[in-house]
């Protein structure tokens, strides 16, 4: 029998980080949350071994960000932590960024900065300018922000690939929220 232990394991790595700055009607940044790590749930690596394996598995990667209202239980017990088995959003009717209005690029990991060539660093950068998502609507009483997560396809089906909640984002009609998320592999 082999020893399992002594090969890689090169996927151990994968993970994801998103940055929130929320910036007033004048452009004045409110605040800035800094980097924090999200989470990549299980259809992420099927949607990976679907790309590797080819067809007949149809495979669409990124085409939007999905953010939503999560509960507003959470303002007082706290987001719950992001499982990795989480399949969608907890709100039922989340906002989708499409995937034209998100910037996509390869980041150099040594020094950060956006590079032509793929690296194992994809950097997603959506903008929720003012009145977007468009709520309240007939879903949602208020236009309060708790969790997100970018989506793909996995033969024609809808899949998340990752996932976080986090505290309550109070996002006004005059405000803008730049979301930047790194996915490493």
């Amino acid at each position: 029998m082999q020893n399992l232990d002594q090969y890689e394991h090169p996927t151990d790595g994968l993970y994801g980080q998103f940055r929130d700055v929320l910036y007033d009607a004048a452009g004045r940044c409110v605040w800035d949350r800094g980097w924090v790590r999200n989470t990549i749930v299980g259809d992420c690596r099927r949607l990976l071994a679907g790309f590797v394996r080819g067809a007949p598995t149809i495979t669409e990667g990124v085409f939007g960000l999905a953010v939503g209202a999560g509960l507003p239980a959470w303002d007082t017990s706290g987001p719950p932590q992001p499982s990795p088995n989480q399949a969608s959003l907890v709100d039922a009717h989340p906002h989708l960024v499409p995937r034209a209005q998100l910037q996509l690029e390869f980041i150099n990991p040594t020094n950060g900065t956006i590079s032509a060539q793929p690296t194992g660093t994809l950097q997603l950068k959506a903008t929720l300018g003012p009145g977007i998502p468009a709520w309240p609507d007939g879903f949602h009483a208020t236009s309060t922000l708790r969790e997100f997560g970018l989506v793909a396809r996995l033969n024609n089906v809808q899949v998340l690939i990752n996932y976080r909640t986090h505290p309550a984002i109070a996002k006004d009609p005059a405000s803008t929220l730049e979301r930047t998320i790194w996915l490493v592999f």
